[in-house]
């Protein structure tokens, strides 16, 4: 004890770290150190704190700031208590941060210093000024709450690129359930050792950051945390403390990559890094494997699957695997892949459909959002994931783009983040979306928005016989736009709707 044999709270998992390791560091935050002994006394001071505020079980406590040891305190406080967490991303506009709080029904916003005056009704209370004496003027007794497995103890909102988010409502066996399956199959690299380190400088508001303090948790794991993303802090603190495990999006792997203090750091303490979130450029993939010379597993999941539920294991980021380097993975074990027609039938390999996952990780639901959740919960424990994807014959699963981004041209499919792939590849590409944009001929013909990297002069044509020589030439940009940055959102998905509507202004629909 630990591991755990199957799914716990995350409370328990929490109170049974601090009994095997009392001393181990738990946090570490810039100076502030606090041991499991702490973390798990912690944690039961916030749950009896919120108790006394007068909330019951089941209600909605909401956090919104950058990443610190005190709102990790403040997700495992509200979870052991029996209440559930709603990290809001900080990014947000003001009125998106009021439609959230006010959809979850929260009354009480702990909120970090520069943010307070946000819209709230509710109560705030400010985490550097006011969070550690209201913490340690607590009750330290056992919580008497009766928390089971699956209890709702996340709400995570999506990034509402298509209209108002969605709070994807998550239990403690989404979260717990798959460490002790990973185990039993021997994937270590999948479910760090205890007493192993890790990063977490992804944003707190995703999956891949409140997630990761979750597993952090359930590994008996030292997180050290860092505000928000920061190459040369996570340069440093690789060297300084020896991590061992880090997670990052394609894009900050870049930049760690391009920072000027990575051409002499030392990473040798790393054993794996894990990546995903959006689709990674094989070059800058290969690059990666050369230089940090650790073993890469990409991650692909969703909100709505509480993370990773597809695996690209690092026996597959060889010399030789190429064409798997390409794919998400496979299921990892535990899980189980579908693709899917229109009409939401499983279709052979090799056939383009909707990607649907059965996992018992998959999310209870949608808040308040009964019809939503229906068309996402098909039944006999399958989720549809939006994403249009290909499984081959041995498993591998191909994610060619979101269902919604697709683009029709001349009667063909055309997926933007294939096209990307293959544009990233040139030498004067520093970021690049590609979008469908009305055509009298084809119907729709496919752009490429450029970004190019400093310094370069970089030539359309040329770009495109750089595609040319990689894909068919019916999925090739017919013209290139280059501009100075591309729009995103809050947790760094490129906002492709904002770049069409220009082209697409004065038409009846937004597809041709």
């Amino acid at each position: 004890m630990p591991d755990f044999s199957g799914p716990v709270t995350l409370g328990h998992a929490l109170a049974a770290q601090a009994e095997e390791r009392p001393a181990d560091v738990a946090l570490r935050f810039g100076d502030r150190v606090t041991s499991y002994a702490e973390y798990d006394r912690h944690a039961t001071q916030i749950a009896n704190g919120l108790a006394a505020l007068g909330f019951e079980k089941g209600d909605r406590i909401a956090y919104l700031g950058k990443n610190s040891d005190h709102a990790v305190e403040l997700f495992l406080g509200t979870v052991r208590g029996g209440f559930v967490f709603v990290p809001v991303i900080w990014r947000l506009a003001p009125a998106e941060i009021e439609f959230i709080t006010r959809d979850a029904g929260a009354t009480v916003l702990f909120v970090e210093e520069g943010f307070e005056s946000v819209p709230f009704e509710g109560r705030k209370i400010v985490m550097e000024r006011e969070f550690a004496n209201w913490r340690d003027a607590q009750s330290e007794d056992l919580v008497d709450t009766d928390v089971a497995v699956g209890d709702a103890m996340l709400q995570l909102y999506t990034s509402g690129t298509t209209g108002l988010p969605k709070g994807v409502v998550l239990s403690h066996a989404n979260a717990t359930s798959m460490r002790p399956i990973l185990r039993a199959s021997g994937l270590d690299w999948a479910s760090a050792d205890p007493g192993t380190s890790i990063i977490l400088a992804m944003p707190y508001g995703h999956i891949a950051g409140v997630g990761l303090a979750g597993g952090a948790v359930l590994a008996g794991q030292q997180l050290i945390i860092h505000a928000e993303f920061d190459p040369a802090a996570t340069i440093r603190d690789i060297r300084d403390h020896r991590v061992e495990y880090i997670f990052l999006v394609p894009a900050a792997i870049r930049i760690v990559l391009s920072h000027p203090d990575a051409a002499t750091a030392d990473f040798s303490s790393i054993k794996g890094l894990n990546y995903g979130a959006s689709p990674i450029p094989l070059d800058l993939l290969k690059e990666g494997v050369e230089r940090l010379k650790c073993d890469f597993a990409q991650m692909y999941g969703m909100t709505e699957t509480y993370g990773t539920v597809v695996s690209l294991p690092p026996e597959d980021h060889k010399p030789g695997r190429e064409k798997v380097m390409r794919s998400a993975g496979k299921a990892l074990p535990g899980n189980e892949i579908r693709i899917l027609d229109e009409n939401l039938q499983p279709l052979p390999p090799g056939e383009i459909g909707e990607v649907a996952i059965k996992s018992p990780s998959n999310m209870i639901g949608y808040w308040n959002r009964p019809e939503e959740t229906a068309k996402t919960l098909i039944g006999d424990g399958w989720l549809r994931t939006g994403d249009a994807g290909i499984l081959d014959e041995d498993g591998y699963l191909y994610i060619q783009d979101r269902i919604k981004d697709m683009i029709i041209s001349g009667g063909e499919n055309v997926y933007p983040a294939e096209v990307e792939s293959a544009l990233f590849g040139h030498d004067d590409v520093a970021d690049v979306a590609v979008i469908g944009v009305p055509d009298e001929k084809w119907g729709e013909a496919v752009k490429a928005i450029v970004v190019a990297r400093p310094g370069c002069e970089p030539d359309a044509d040329a770009i495109i016989a750089h595609a040319r020589e990689r894909i068919a030439a019916f999925k090739c940009p017919k013209s290139v736009e280059f501009v100075e940055a591309l729009p995103r959102n809050p947790s760094g998905k490129i906002l492709r709707r904002e770049l069409r509507a220009r082209y697409w202004e004065g038409q009846e629909r937004g597809v041709n």
